[in-house]
C-alpha cells in the first residue's frame, strides 16, 4: 500500500509545502508543492528526513562499547530525539577492546532492524597534545603500524591528526578504500592540513576542540577548515563546546558544508548521573579535568542551538545534521526514490513530535 504525506516539508535546504509518497518502507517520491495524488495523511508539524549523527560516543547511561542491551538503550534515546541513522564512535583505546568493539558494531550495522550505519573511529591516530579525555597510552602513530580493524568494511570515518609520522599515506589509503577521513585531536598547520585534503581528506572533527587554535598569523587547522571549501565542518552546537559568537562566525564562513555531530557522552539523555565514560571520571557536567567529554545533548538539541546562534533558516540548519552527514556517512541521500522512509515530524515547539523509522512511525508523542 501506497503512503503519501502532505504537508511543510524541509529538504535540500528549503522548506515549502510538499509531500512524500511511502511504499514498502522505501520512499517512491518526494517534493515541494503538491502531491501527484490525494494524500493518505496531512500532516500539520514540519516534516524532514531523519537525523543523521556521525559522532556518537554513547547515549541513555550507556557506552557504545557496550553490549546488545546498552547498544538498544542508545538507539532507544536516539531514536526518541529523531536520530534515524548514526555511526558509534570508538574513541582510542587498547587494540583488543577496539577490535572487539569494531566487530560487534559492524554486525550491528549489517542488521536491517538498527539504526547502526557503520562506525566512526576517532583515534588511536590522534596527536599527544590535543588528546583531549582520550588516554595517551592508547595512541600511536601510523607509522608504528595500522591495526586490521581500522581496515573493517564497517568503518564509515576516521577522525586523525594528520601531522603524524606515516598520516598522510593513511589517508590517502583510506580515501581511496571509499572512508572519509576527517581531519582532528591535532594541532596540524594549514600546510600540513592542505597536504591532508590533497591526500583526500573530507572533513574536520570538532572545529576548534581538541586542535591547535586559530592565530593571526598562523591559521592552522581551524583556517584552513574555515576557508577551504573541499573540507566538510564538523561542529558540536551544544552551546557548550563552541559559544554562540564562534558559532555565528562558523556560519559566516561555512554554513554550507557544517555538519552537526552530537559528541554526545554516555550521559546524553541519561535517567540516571553517569559519573565515568571510557575509563576517566566525570563531573556533574559531563566534564573531565575540567573540559568537555562528549556533549550531553543530542543532535536535536544541537539543530536548535546552531539556528538560533546563526539565524539560519529552519531548513538549513536541518541540511547540516541530515543530508549533508548522510554524504560522508556514505548514506543514500535522504527522501530520493528508493531510500529509506526515515522521516521527522517536528512540532510547533521546536522538538520532536514523531519519527519515522523504515515507513513506520516507530516514536508518537505521548
Amino acid at each position: 500500500m501506497t503512503v503519501v504525506l502532505a504537508g511543510p516539508l524541509a529538504w535540500r535546504g528549503a522548506e515549502a509545502d510538499g509531500w512524500l509518497a511511502i511504499e514498502d518502507g522505501r520512499v517512491l517520491g518526494a517534493g515541494h508543492g503538491a502531491p501527484p495524488e490525494a494524500p493518505t495523511e496531512r500532516v500539520e508539524g514540519l516534516l524532514s528526513p531523519g537525523l543523521v549523527d556521525v559522532q556518537v560516543n554513547g547515549a541513555g547511561g550507556f557506552e557504545v562499547t557496550g553490549d546488545d542491551a546498552a547498544l538498544d538503550a542508545i538507539e532507544a534515546a536516539l531514536l526518541a530525539h529523531g536520530v534515524t541513522s548514526w555511526l558509534p564512535t570508538v574513541i582510542s583505546a587498547e587494540e583488543p577492546e577496539a577490535a572487539a568493539t569494531v566487530r560487534r558494531l559492524a554486525a550491528r550495522a549489517a542488521d536491517p532492524r538498527s539504526t547502526v550505519a557503520g562506525v566512526h573511529l576517532e583515534g588511536p591516530f590522534l596527536s599527544p597534545v590535543h588528546a583531549g579525555m582520550h588516554r595517551s597510552r592508547n595512541l600511536r602513530r601510523p607509522s608504528e603500524g595500522i591495526p586490521p580493524y581500522v581496515r573493517d568494511p564497517a568503518v564509515r570515518i576516521v577522525t586523525l591528526a594528520p601531522e603524524l609520522d606515516g598520516a598522510l599515506d593513511l589517508v590517502a589509503e583510506l580515501a581511496a578504500a571509499g572512508v572519509t577521513v576527517s581531519l582532528g585531536h591535532s594541532g596540524a598547520d594549514a600546510e600540513t592540513a592542505l597536504a591532508a585534503i590533497a591526500a583526500g581528506a573530507r572533513m574536520v572533527t570538532h572545529l576548534f576542540n581538541a586542535m591547535g587554535p586559530l592565530h593571526q598569523r598562523a591559521a592552522g587547522l581551524p583556517g584552513v577548515a574555515l576557508t577551504d571549501e573541499r573540507l566538510a565542518v564538523g561542529v558540536i552546537a551544544d552551546g557548550v563546546h563552541v559559544e554562540a559568537r564562534v558559532l555565528n562566525i562558523v556560519g559566516h564562513c561555512a554554513a554550507a558544508r557544517v555538519v552537526l555531530t552530537s559528541d554526545a557522552s554516555p550521559a546524553a539523555a541519561s535517567p540516571v548521573p553517569v559519573s565515568e565514560f571510557a575509563g576517566v571520571p566525570l563531573d556533574a557536567e559531563g566534564r573531565h579535568d575540567g573540559r568537555p567529554a562528549g556533549s550531553l545533548a543530542l543532535l536535536d538539541s544541537h539543530v536548535a542551538v546552531w539556528q538560533r546562534a546563526t539565524g539560519l533558516p529552519r531548513a538549513a540548519a536541518l541540511h547540516a545534521a541530515t543530508e549533508s552527514p548522510a554524504a560522508l556517512a556514505g548514506l543514500p541521500a535522504p527522501l530520493v526514490p528508493g531510500s529509506p522512509a526515515d522521516l521527522v515530524e517536528w512540532g510547533p515547539d521546536g522538538r520532536v513530535a514523531r519519527v519515522m523509522r523504515g515507513g513506520e512511525w516507530a516514536i508518537r508523542p505521548v
